[in-house]
């Protein structure tokens, strides 16, 4: 006991010497210390557990198991002696200019889209060259294939059709947009445009409705991998085709890799832009277009745009330090932008106030209108298509269309009895036959509309009917036989107040000013009689004399000026002008106002006996009537800025030119043309089809007339084919192409053209007298331009763009597109929004500055400008253009490949649409009822 209280005595006594020496926290820090001792070994002990365990494994790596006991050591040696080298044919195409770029172009995308990541899995290049050999394989199957197909019909038949069908789809659907009530509505809204194409898709294409594919992008993926799936199986060797994995391999990267992207860039409509740009880069920019284009736009974005450029190039102007003559070129430029600008800032105002209105309702209600003659309205084609529906309106067509019909027999019947004195001349007798053909003609004519039996029948005095019906019945009829009855007609359409007086005041004539191009903005502060009276000239030819310069005669024409001045007197004076400076006045007007060519005609150039006194006094009264007309004040308030080209050129001091000798030479030789395009009497002169289609279709009961009278004449001196066939086709419900004779196919290529300017122009709106004109005029015009062999030189350019030497360029030139100097190109940044909408305009006003003259004095100016606007809208629709490139595509592949049911196939893949689900339920319940 006493031995145990010893331990338990001494063991508490050091337990309170502890605490006391201590303190009482001693415990807590002695048990801190073992556990950091404790802890401290274990780690100690780990890392070295851990490096001596590194160093085991390192040694274990450099270890080598003895080799396994093999089977045949004789064959496995002569498995790793055997050698495989896989020969490639580098031929492709047979021809040397296309498949040296073209083995180019598979080595940059073998080396940048399958090399990068193949490398990092194996060093085996036998996979690679077997990749090669397929894809070239694949491609020699596709060039054998290409030359066995004949593409001549694709470029000049499917193509145009697939294009201008496309084209009538969108019409069609702004057309129903149009029609709805909320404008606003449909301008924010580029969704129901989709909808109302996809929709006239349907009804047009009755099988195929492409909506699903060109706005659902993962179905966009799987139509693309399924087609090409197909062509890998037409293109590929069976066994590759066979191998899933390859099948799979190539697939993907021709879908995504190649076509998908290739999609996406030809569908930008800035990328289409741009290439519009491009394509016609050789056109000089026309400041007219460019600024018609800043007043009909309807998007305040581009006008900002514009603005901003402008504000930019002022700024740099303005920092210019300049001196002597350049300052006054630099004050132009800046006095131009100010202009441009001030017109952006007041079309941005007017949008987004929303008092933008009709340009024709603002002029009917508050413009001053220009007057244009019957007498010119009567010869001039736009102008007569607006007169003649009115005319059919107001129950007048049976005198306007006698007046044609005897214009027209008048023309012909001095043409027959030319050639028949020609043939009198040279002996032969066909003088019976030719009287026989234009005494029917006349007859027909009288029996059309002035007989009993007319309907509707011209109401002339009757004295006048039956004394040339007893000259029709006793003599052979003469080009003058219609003369007395056709000027009375005129003066009645002249003055009656329901015919020419009532038109001025209607809105066909408003219409009919536009498509003239002299419709003119009307001024809001109330009146702009100011303009007018600030043109106080008179002038007028006195007298002409001939004058020998240096060996050199040329007559010259005495004019005589007066002017009147503010405070009441009058100036006077005389100016000398030969007829090459009002020839170079005239070039200069009509370049700078384009809608004076339309009324202004300077009498023409006569190279023989133009010294002659008779000549030189009919040139002075004709020269007389032109300076009249210019000075004429409707004339100056149509074209206010005319005013300082008039002082000009009568001011009394030398005239200096224009133009060159070489562009006046050049304008006569060409001007004739451009006058026979306004003339319908001198459009039957050129072209004896439009005698048979005017003297048997004038108007819907024209049928009754001898058909066999025209088709003689046009046998017997032409021998024209007639241009369009299948006219009773409904044009709104079928393709382009449907409208096509399939019994004629030697002039396809011309009238696959005039039916695309047919749908771009939409005149199908126009009568169908003029309509034909349209296009008799339209055929005149290419074959005046190329000669009888338009369709030669189609096909011929066809060739030449699938010669092997432009195949070659087109490889290169995508070749140093892609991979500049052998470089992948960087995906480009999208361009700024400004940049985009600027490209915008740029390429509205190159599209508009290339359309000619001649064809604006054929289809008007208006609706020249609509339809090239609609065509440019057209392309602003990714999803649209999407559409535009896989129905380009189905022509290709189908073309390609015709002995593969391609169409039955694409009716398949676009089968996931609901839409053409709900149409073709629509068609079932309608058939059953």
């Amino acid at each position: 006991i006493l031995a145990g209280l010893s331990v338990w005595g001494w063991g508490g006594l050091g337990v309170v010497l502890f605490l006391i020496t201590f303190g009482p926290f001693a415990i807590f820090y002695l048990t801190f210390y073992i556990f950091c001792f404790v802890g401290g070994g274990f780690a100690v002990t780990l890392l070295f557990g851990k490096t001596s365990s590194e160093k085991h494994l390192e040694k274990c790596e450099h270890s080598y198991l003895p080799a396994t006991p093999t089977g045949i050591l004789k064959t496995l040696e002569e498995m790793k002696l055997e050698v495989k080298p896989i020969k490639i044919d580098r031929r492709v195409t047979g021809s040397n200019f296309i498949d040296e770029p073209l083995q180019q172009v598979i080595q940059f995308a073998l080396r940048d889209y399958i090399q990068y990541w193949y490398y990092t899995l194996s060093d085996d290049e036998s996979f690679l060259l077997e990749i090669r050999q397929t894809v070239q394989y694949a491609l020699v199957q596709f060039s054998t294939r290409s030359k066995e197909v004949d593409w001549q019909p694709y470029f000049t038949t499917r193509l145009v059709d697939d294009f201008a069908t496309h084209l009538r789809v969108f019409r069609k659907a702004q057309e129903r947009l149009g029609e709805k009530e909320d404008p606003k509505q449909r301008k924010d809204a580029p969704e129901e445009l989709l909808e109302s194409f996809f929709e006239a898709e349907v009804e047009m294409e009755r099988k195929i409705c492409r909506d699903v594919v060109c706005t659902a992008p993962k179905e966009e993926e799987g139509f693309l991998r399924d087609l090409c799936e197909v062509l890998l199986y037409l293109l590929l060797p069976p066994g590759d085709f066979h191998n899933k994995n390859m099948r799979y391999f190539l697939r993907e990267i021709l879908a995504r890799g190649v076509l998908l992207p290739l999609i996406n860039q030809l569908s930008d409509p800035d990328y289409i832009n741009q290439f519009v740009i491009w394509m016609i880069r050789d056109s000089s920019a026309n400041y007219e277009a460019f600024m018609t284009i800043l007043k009909l736009t309807d998007r305040p974005a581009e006008l900002e745009a514009v603005k901003d450029k402008v504000m930019e190039e002022l700024q740099y102007l303005r920092s210019l330090d300049t001196a002597g003559d350049d300052i006054n070129v630099i004050k132009n430029q800046i006095n131009s932008l100010l202009f441009v600008k001030k017109v952006c800032e007041t079309r941005i105002q007017r949008l987004q106030s929303g008092k933008e209105v009709d340009a024709l309702k603002l002029a009917a209600n508050f413009g001053k209108l220009c007057i244009i003659p019957l007498e010119h309205i009567l010869v001039h084609n736009i102008a007569l298509q607006f007169f003649m529906d009115y005319m059919q309106q107001m129950g007048g067509q049976a005198d306007l269309f006698f007046w044609l019909t005897v214009e027209g027999y008048r023309v012909t019947a001095q043409q027959q009895l030319e050639v028949l004195q020609g043939w009198q001349k040279d002996g032969k007798k066909q003088s019976t036959q030719t009287k026989g053909l234009l005494k029917a003609a006349a007859l027909g004519v009288y029996d059309q509309y002035l007989s009993e039996k007319a309907s509707p029948r011209v109401q002339i005095d009757q004295a006048l009917v039956e004394k040339l019906s007893e000259k029709l019945s006793k003599e052979d009829p003469t080009p003058e036989i219609f003369d007395d009855i056709q000027r009375k007609v005129y003066d009645m359409m002249l003055r009656d107040e329901r015919f020419y007086p009532s038109f001025r005041q209607h809105p066909l004539y408003v219409r009919m000013l536009a498509e003239l191009d002299m419709l003119k903005e009307p001024s809001f502060r109330g009146s702009d009689d100011g303009e007018g009276e600030s043109m106080q000239l008179h002038a007028f030819i006195s007298d002409t004399g001939v004058c020998n310069d240096h060996g050199k005669t040329y007559a010259l024409y005495a004019i005589t000026v007066f002017r009147k001045n503010p405070d009441g007197s009058e100036d006077c004076w005389k100016t000398y002008r030969r007829y090459s400076d009002f020839h170079d006045f005239h070039m200069r007007i009509t370049e700078q106002f384009g809608n004076l060519s339309t009324i202004l005609k300077l009498p023409g150039k006569k190279t023989f006996n133009n010294m002659d006194r008779d000549f030189l006094e009919k040139r002075k009264k004709d020269l007389n009537a032109y300076l009249q007309l210019l000075l004429n004040p409707e004339m100056v308030k149509a074209c206010p800025t005319l005013t300082n080209y008039i002082n000009d050129f009568l001011e009394n001091k030398a005239y200096s030119k224009g133009k060159g000798d070489f562009a006046r030479k050049m304008d006569t030789f060409v001007n004739p043309l451009r006058s026979s395009m306004r003339n319908v009497s001198n459009a039957v002169k050129s072209l004896p089809d439009s005698l048979a289609e005017g003297m048997t279709k004038m108007s819907d009961n024209m049928g009754r007339m001898s058909e066999r009278l025209g088709q003689d004449i046009k046998q017997s001196i032409f021998k024209v084919p007639p241009l369009i066939a299948k006219s009773d086709i409904d044009p709104e419900h079928c393709r382009i192409s449907a409208q096509l004779d399939d019994n004629v196919d030697d002039n396809i290529p011309l009238r696959v053209m005039l039916l695309l300017m047919d749908e771009v122009f939409d005149l199908k709106e126009r009568n169908q007298w003029l309509r034909r004109n349209i296009k008799n005029l339209l055929q005149q015009l290419i074959r005046a331009t190329y000669g009888d062999t338009i369709n030669r030189k189609i096909v011929d350019h066809v060739d030449f763009m699938t010669a092997p030497e432009q195949v070659a360029d087109y490889v290169k030139r995508f070749r140093d597109s892609f991979w500049p100097n052998g470089i992948l190109a960087e995906t480009p940044p999208r361009r700024d929004k400004n940049i985009r909408m600027r490209t915008r305009v740029a390429a509205k006003t190159s599209l508009l500055g290339i359309m000619p003259d001649e064809l604006k004095h054929i289809i008007g100016a208006d609706t020249t400008r609509k339809g090239i606007l609609r065509v440019f809208d057209m392309f602003q629709h990714q999803q649209l253009n999407r559409r535009l490139v896989y129905v380009f595509l189905e022509g290709f592949l189908e073309t390609m490949f015709p002995q593969y049911k391609f169409p039955e196939l694409f009716v398949k893949l676009y089968s996931r649409s609901e839409r053409m689900h709900r149409y073709s339920q629509k068609l079932r319940s309608t058939q059953k009822r």
